[in-house]
């Protein structure tokens, strides 16, 4: 399933921007600017909190198989794209770089990643599955990525790094989420050919940390998406919390984290994306046989897409797809017509 991720990462980052309207209400920060709120956020150096993360999204999509009995291991579509737009509840704590722990919960089941040093632990309580690796001395020795990546902050900085001319930004009124007061910026396209209407992001007055990202469509009144915390604390996680012991009976699997030389083969291995558009009409396009013809048979393939001119379309308020008949992949926060309109200027 190679067209996977393009249909993945474009969903699922628009898709992670999109939350109710934040509640007004009074409280006591200082005035701030739009400016001021922005280096706020990159201001920001807590490396240590916990909390309850909330994902919801209405994206107008047909529902998605239900896919959490199946082994890690699996990698399906179904199993990425469920646990991108699905509604999930899950549980965060991090403690530097080296230390996090996430929780996602389902019904009657959870799905854990933790890593404690250089211990990197998966694990699946449907079938008892856990995977572990090693992670290389070399790796730990280098700049790890941001440990907030899992939360609603990675999400926004998505958002924050491609504020530029064509999005016009300002504040709401100040709000409260999670119990804490919170800066509420929104980001707003100034272009009228992107799908995306406004983009909302509750910055913590104390802490600088987005705690919550919404992104509306265009002319709706409800978000299309919403991730952000119901509880939150900036305190130290405990370091009982980050120590994982297999459960008994479980299966373990031992791993091992490619090689800079395997990252490399492997990233050469796939086609090469081109860009066309600016800002929040951007249009990302794979060249023909991205998508290999076998996808035309794939139930998932055909429960999402509608058949238009030119090949089969994802369409939802907030993102497009577009699969062609000779294998090209274009997605983007656009409506399909643009897609379409950008294949046939390629295709020729």
């Amino acid at each position: 399933m190679r067209w996977a991720p393009a249909v993945v990462v474009p969903v699922a980052i628009a898709a992670a921007v999109i939350v109710t309207p934040l509640a007004a209400g009074a409280s006591d920060l200082p005035v701030k600017s739009p400016a001021d709120v922005l280096r706020l956020v990159a201001a920001s150096h807590t490396e240590s909190f916990s909390g309850t993360v909330e994902q919801n999204s209405e994206l107008g999509l047909p529902s998605l198989p239900v896919t959490t009995s199946k082994g890690m291991d699996d990698g399906s579509a179904a199993d990425v794209l469920e646990l991108a737009l699905a509604d999930h509840t899950a549980k965060v704590w991090v403690d530097g770089p080296s230390r996090l722990r996430v929780e996602v919960l389902d019904n009657l089941a959870e799905r854990d990643a933790i890593r404690d040093g250089s211990d990197l632990w998966l694990y699946q309580s449907s079938g008892k599955k856990v995977a572990h690796a090693t992670i290389p001395a070399r790796l730990k020795e280098s700049p790890a990525p941001d440990a907030t990546s899992l939360t609603p902050s990675q999400l926004a900085q998505r958002f924050l790094a491609a504020v530029d001319p064509t999005t016009k930004v300002s504040l709401g009124d100040d709000t409260s989420v999670a119990g804490r007061d919170a800066y509420d910026l929104v980001l707003t396209p100034k272009a009228d050919t992107t799908l995306i209407g406004t983009v909302s992001i509750a910055v913590d007055g104390k802490t600088g940390i987005p705690l919550k990202v919404s992104v509306t469509a265009r002319g709706a009144s409800s978000p299309a998406f919403e991730a952000g915390f119901t509880a939150f604390s900036d305190k130290k996680p405990d370091a009982s919390i980050f120590s994982f012991t297999p459960p008994k009976g479980a299966t373990v699997t031992e791993q091992k984290l490619p090689t800079g030389d395997q990252v490399r083969d492997a990233a050469g291995s796939h086609p090469k994306p081109t860009v066309s558009g600016t800002g929040w009409a951007t249009i990302v396009a794979l060249p023909a046989g991205s998508a290999p013809s076998a996808v035309a048979d794939d139930p998932l393939f055909a429960q999402l897409t509608q058949p238009v001119d030119g090949g089969r379309a994802l369409s939802s308020s907030i993102v497009s797809v577009l699969v062609t008949a000779d294998g090209r992949v274009l997605a983007g926060s656009v409506p399909v017509s643009a897609l379409q309109a950008a294949a046939q200027a390629t295709g020729r």
